[in-house]
């Protein structure tokens, strides 16, 4: 049992010692970096859900959905966030009215879920590019997010498997536990408090506790918000594009919930304010 449990951790290693460097390089070299990094990102995001719906991004209406996300992320890049909302909302509507004609007997999802997709990856995308554009405090933003989703994965991944017990939502997903989710939390916590001293020098406090808190359990939340999605189109993963984690929506579901949260924290905060103050 404890050989099965740990059967996928080697793919997991291999596939995270590629992708996370990548992507501290490309938040470290600035928005430029940052900002390719997401529209590739989102550009495949967008391809997973279009297939994970049964439509396809050669044409209409899965076509769509990548235009309408990276729309809205080049205008985000230059600032023009209230128009690149109002793009999404737009183009969801649009998305939606189009799927609703008749799908010439081809197995499709409802309209309402290829028209979410828009929405979905399009907040996440249009946040990442705010959170890094912020040239006093983007790339510390950055860093600070993912350093606590990364550690609510990979915390509730190792508590999980070691620990196991009770489930979390076996209806939802099998394999989650309740020592997963509390091994997940401590993770992100932790992980924020040591990202927040080492960046800043912040000492130790409850508002640095909060920020990581509330993003590491947003970041739950989306993974089972996932886990719901995969089961209700009845998939293990969204794809096989990443080796141990299945496709890019697969690895990024804690971001895409965090992220959105964390961009309306900065702006609430003002330009050029970190997170944990």
């Amino acid at each position: 049992m404890a050989g099965r449990n740990w059967r996928d951790l080697r793919k997991r290693a291999a596939s995270a010692a590629l992708l996370l460097p990548a992507a501290l390089l490309c938040i470290w070299l600035g928005a430029e970096a940052w900002t390719a990094l997401v529209a590739a990102a989102v550009a495949v995001l967008a391809w997973e859900w279009v297939r994970l719906c049964g439509f396809s991004t050669r044409r209409l209406p899965g076509f769509a959905v990548p235009v309408c996300v990276l729309g809205a992320g080049t205008l985000a890049v230059g600032d023009r966030y209230l128009l690149a909302l109002a793009l999404l909302a737009a183009g969801a509507l649009a998305t939606w009215l189009l799927a609703e004609r008749p799908a010439s007997g081809r197995r499709t999802a409802p309209a309402a879920w290829l028209a979410f997709g828009v929405v979905y990856i399009g907040l996440a995308g249009v946040a990442l590019i705010h959170l890094r554009g912020d040239f006093g405090a983007g790339r510390a933003n950055v860093i600070f997010l993912f350093a606590v989703v990364w550690a609510s994965d990979i915390g509730a991944y190792l508590a999980g498997r070691a620990i196991g017990g009770p489930k979390l939502a076996p209806a939802v997903s099998p394999s989650k536990t309740w020592s997963g989710a509390a091994g997940g939390l401590l993770s992100s916590v932790t992980a924020g408090l040591v990202a927040a001293y080492v960046m800043a020098g912040t000492a130790p406090g409850v508002r640095v506790a909060l920020v990581a808190a509330l993003l590491g359990l947003l970041t739950q939340a989306g993974d089972l918000f996932e886990s719901w999605i995969k089961r209700r189109f009845h998939v293990k993963d969204t794809s096989s594009l990443i080796p141990g984690h299945g496709g890019l929506l697969d690895r990024l579901d804690g971001v895409l919930a965090a992220a959105p949260a964390a961009a309306v924290l900065g702006a609430m905060l003002g330009g050029g304010a970190l997170l944990w103050r």
